[in-house]
């Protein structure tokens, strides 16, 4: 779809000038945050198992934590499951670290439904991943978002993710949705790091601008972006903080040297469907077992192998 079609008339609420926001959102938003898996034993959600993966991301640095995404197989969730993950990651953190509740469907209904929960059980904002399956187009997804950002007030975090929804939210729709004061950031697992430059001049310095992809979250910050919601670090916590920090802090040659540790990670981590080579990584740390809910699968011998070596090489194991 050309990028020329992205651009739509702001609505009357989508109008109100992004500086209503408040003070630097970016900087509340910012960093590693954890798109958290969620640990299953016996087909049920071990709590005890998630209480501890929490504790472990905050004592290890993590900036924020996003449980209930893609990465915690919402979709084969329950709502009351759902529900359930995003207040036991509130009570656990306790306000030690931002918690981005993971609200999206491709039902708006239900997504404000989830927000709207959300915000009940003290989340500090909402992940809302563009609707899939549905394939909106993008004045679609932007009368999705700006119902949703109408509805409930809590801060709202976009999700695009292209390769797994089949439609993508465009630079030029991303910066009308910023001029909504709900919605405050947005996380781009596009691929496509020259657009983390335009939304950077497009929506400003307090839109938080989070990258998707920790293969080129470094790149992704040179460009503009201010942070990842890392799969990555659930197995490796303190090495994601640890670089995103000097992101941050301008210093991408020590960024570099913390990401050539964890390049192989990065893409072992992705061999087959995310997130079964995270479970089997973890369970190879003896933080919980592999267990994944169908369509998922445990990954093969080759994936664990190339796992391993991975950690290995990451000073893990």
């Amino acid at each position: 779809m050309p990028e020329s079609l992205g651009a739509v008339a702001p609505s009357k609420s989508a109008s109100k000038s992004a500086k209503s926001r408040g003070p630097c959102m970016s900087s509340h938003f910012s960093g590693a945050l954890t798109a958290l898996i969620t640990p299953f034993r016996d087909g049920m959600v071990d709590e005890a198992a998630f209480s501890s993966l929490v504790e472990r991301q905050i004592s290890s640095g993590i900036h924020g934590l996003v449980p209930n995404g893609t990465t915690g197989e919402a979709v084969t969730l329950s709502t009351d499951e759902q529900k359930r993950v995003i207040s036991l990651c509130i009570e656990v953190a306790h306000g030690r670290v931002p918690v981005v509740a993971g609200c999206g469907s491709n039902d708006t209904a239900k997504t404000i439904e989830l927000v709207r929960y959300a915000k009940t059980a003290g989340a500090d904002a909402a992940l809302v991943v563009t609707p899939y399956y549905n394939r909106p187009h993008q004045e679609g997804m932007r009368a999705h978002y700006l119902a949703i950002a109408d509805a409930v007030e809590l801060p709202v975090i976009l999700y695009n993710v292209p390769g797994r929804t089949a439609v993508d939210l465009l630079p030029a729709t991303v910066a009308d949705l910023a001029r909504h004061p709900n919605i405050v950031g947005h996380k781009d697992a596009s691929g496509l790091l020259d657009r983390a430059t335009r939304q950077r001049m497009d929506c400003g310095a307090d839109f938080a601008l989070l990258s998707g992809d920790d293969a080129t979250a470094v790149g992704f910050n040179a460009q503009g972006g201010r942070g990842v919601i890392s799969v990555t670090a659930n197995v490796a916590p303190e090495l994601c903080a640890r670089l995103q920090e000097c992101c941050l802090a301008g210093d991408y040659g020590s960024a570099l040297d913390i990401d050539m540790r964890l390049h192989a990670l990065h893409k072992a981590l992705f061999l087959e469907p995310s997130p079964s080579p995270t479970k089997y990584a973890l369970s190879k740390l003896g933080l919980c077992v592999d267990d994944v809910r169908l369509p998922l699968v445990p990954v093969n011998a080759a994936t664990r192998a190339a796992v391993d070596a991975a950690l290995k090489t990451a000073g893990l194991l």
